[in-house]
């Protein structure tokens, strides 16, 4: 059984600005209904047409321990540590930030980072992993930059909700 309530956030991650485009998502985490729950490590990366990173959104941990040992299980977020993870240091500034708390959180992707992105077919990548859990990817498609304002969706099964990637031209 799974229990979900609202919380709303809002954090400036990363840049998302092709001709002034903006680009935010929408994660819904569940709370699971089991024996031990742990807050989910979450990462949200860009990747061309090539399945190439082109950017790293977000990447949510257990920053409150002490000598950045959250940084530790980060791996178990295994299509992320394989494409990118393993070769920048955290904290990265400007985009990871502590985990969230089962609801609805809102990652605004700040202006500057993205703009030099060429136009062209893309996907946010959103995976999850849990301590005692399981893990989860979701895949949201995009075209950029946006021509009008538009939520694209992807849908999780159990470590993570829906998925929207709000896009502003």
């Amino acid at each position: 059984m799974k229990l979900r309530y609202s919380i709303a956030l809002s954090l400036p991650l990363a840049s998302a600005s092709a001709m002034g485009a903006d680009l935010a998502l929408k994660l819904d985490v569940p709370q699971l209904n089991v024996a031990e729950y742990h807050r989910p490590y979450i990462a949200a990366w860009l990747e061309n047409s090539d399945q190439k990173v082109v950017a790293n959104l977000a990447v949510l941990y257990d920053t409150k321990k002490k000598d950045n040992a959250g940084s530790k299980w980060l791996k178990d977020m295994r299509q992320w540590w394989r494409k990118t993870g393993r070769d920048v240091a955290m904290p990265l500034d400007g985009v990871s930030g502590a985990t969230k708390a089962p609801g609805e959180a809102t990652l605004t992707v700040a202006k500057g980072a993205l703009d030099k992105l060429p136009a062209g077919q893309y996907t946010v990548m959103v995976e999850a992993a849990r301590e005692a859990g399981g893990r989860e990817v979701v895949k949201v498609p995009l075209q950029w930059p946006p021509k009008s304002a538009q939520n694209v969706s992807g849908q999780g099964k159990e470590e993570l909700g829906a998925v929207v990637v709000q896009l502003k031209p």
